[in-house]
């Protein structure tokens, strides 16, 4: 099961039941099944604190996953910090829900298995992404019809 958490933030995910979905239609293409999955969304300050006392890292970022896949049933947590996918999204030049999704979609690939630690792991990562993401904007054609 997929659930949605915040941490020291007031924050909303549109369409829940749709990214849930979608998520969800993501583990089962990579031939995985859907455990107990949290994305937790937080600011940049929490997730820093998270960083240092976890993983020895002192910067900021946007995701850190938490794994607890056991054989093909996905588990983790999913930390994500609002402040730096706003902040990125203004960067690349993308909406914030497109560049939220590429998020959360980055942390369900990484419970998947696929790393990015070298340049051939981020390119592979960043195709499946685009993939997921592709997908995705299937999933929600014909939602701002339905709701207008």
């Amino acid at each position: 099961m997929i659930r949605f958490y915040t941490e020291d933030i007031k924050f909303n995910l549109p369409h829940k039941q749709e990214v849930k979905k979608w998520l969800q239609t993501v583990i089962l293409s990579e031939g995985k099944k859907t455990g107990e999955v949290s994305v937790i969304f937080c600011s940049d300050d929490y997730l820093l604190k998270i960083n240092r006392q976890y993983l020895q890292h002192d910067y900021y970022t946007d995701i850190i996953t938490f794994d607890y896949t056991e054989g093909e049933t996905l588990g983790g947590d999913l930390f994500i910090s609002v402040d730096t996918v706003r902040a990125n999204a203004d960067e690349y030049r993308q909406s914030f829900e497109q560049e939220l999704r590429r998020v959360m979609v980055h942390g369900v690939l990484h419970l998947c298995g696929y790393d990015d630690a070298t340049d051939e792991e981020q390119a592979v990562m960043r195709r499946m992404e685009d993939k997921y993401l592709e997908l995705e904007e299937g999933c929600f054609v014909g939602l701002s019809a339905s709701s207008q």
